[in-house]
């Protein structure tokens, strides 16, 4: 599974407004809503921020993972946001957070959902390429990059 089939240009922000945990997971939730006209937002937002309770997503080096499930989905989507200051995400290097990966997937995926899971968050242990998604121009920039890293696995 490439990340390039879970995410599309226009689900990219490349500069979130959102100033802490949830504001960020309602922003994106809002943006993946709009990108997949299906989604209910503020459903959406429920189940990141419900999933972030049980423990963050913040996996360190100022990236973030935030994922859930929802039942009237038919695929796994993403959707991919930056911020230029970093958030307080709880992260478990205590670090601010500058990346989010949103990935939702239909209930009943279980198998595709982890292995996604997993490529996401080996794409996003390479620093370079982190570096480079910060320091993109805008959110086309930031999709090249990740085709790029995306074919490299």
């Amino acid at each position: 599974m490439k990340i390039v089939e879970l995410i599309s240009r226009d689900r990219i922000v490349a500069s979130l407004a959102a100033s802490n945990k949830s504001a960020i997971l309602e922003e994106l939730a809002a943006h993946l809503a709009a990108a997949q006209p299906s989604l209910d937002k503020k459903e959406l937002a429920r189940v990141l921020i419900d999933r972030e309770a049980l423990a963050s997503t913040a996996i360190g080096q100022g990236v973030a993972i935030p994922h859930g499930k929802l039942a009237d989905l038919d695929e796994i989507i993403a959707c991919l946001g930056r911020t230029k200051v970093g958030i307080d995400f709880d992260s478990i290097d205590g670090k601010p957070t500058f990346l989010f990966f949103v990935m939702v997937a239909p209930e009943n995926s279980t198998g595709a959902h982890l292995k996604a899971l997993a490529r996401i968050s080996r794409m996003f242990r390479n620093e370079e390429f982190k570096e480079l998604l910060l320091g993109a121009t805008d959110s086309d920039a930031m999709y090249e990059l990740i085709d790029q890293e995306d074919n490299k696995y």
